[in-house]
């Protein structure tokens, strides 16, 4: 998949004009954070798990770790990232770009509650160079999340939370 892919999944519901595209790379929480203009906290990272032979997604906020207790607890299995190529076989996006939107079909999709100090965050959609600012709602429906979690530690509670880019 590409951010073409994840345009026209957008496409759906009348949002692809929302999805962004830098000049450079948004790859990681820090790159995304200075490609949006805002804290790494708000960038929300998408984690490919292994779960057997299939994975899990777990969308999270930048500042977050996953809490391996509390992840084995609730999933009851370990976390264990995929890697590289089996990101690309599995979620359809290479690592960078990996997005919890046009997935693989049975693709589950969780998310973090540390995303919901936030009235919005940017997740990527499809390449090391994308993004799209989401409420947590938004997130959650069109991600279709199957369920919020408590499953990280580390969140940092920053002043100026609720400010969209644009805004500030």
């Amino acid at each position: 998949m590409s951010v073409e892919a994840v345009k026209e999944y957008f496409s759906r519901f009348g949002l692809a004009g929302r999805v962004m595209e830098f000049p450079v790379s948004s790859a990681t929480v820090e790159l995304a954070a200075a490609a949006v203009g805002v804290e790494p906290a708000r960038i929300a990272k998408t984690l490919s798990l292994r779960r057997g032979e299939d994975c899990v997604l777990l969308v999270t906020a930048g500042d977050v770790k996953i809490d391996n207790h509390k992840f084995r607890d609730f999933f009851q299995f370990k976390a264990r990232m995929l890697a590289p190529d089996e990101v690309l076989r599995l979620t359809g996006h290479a690592v960078g770009g990996v997005c919890p939107f046009a997935l693989p079909p049975g693709t589950e999709v969780y998310a973090d509650e540390s995303l919901r100090r936030f009235t919005t965050v940017f997740p990527a959609c499809g390449s090391g160079s994308s993004a799209i600012e989401l409420t947590p709602d938004e997130l959650a429906r069109y991600a279709d999340i199957r369920q919020w979690v408590d499953v990280c530690r580390g969140a940092s509670s920053p002043a100026d939370s609720s400010l969209s880019p644009r805004a500030k």
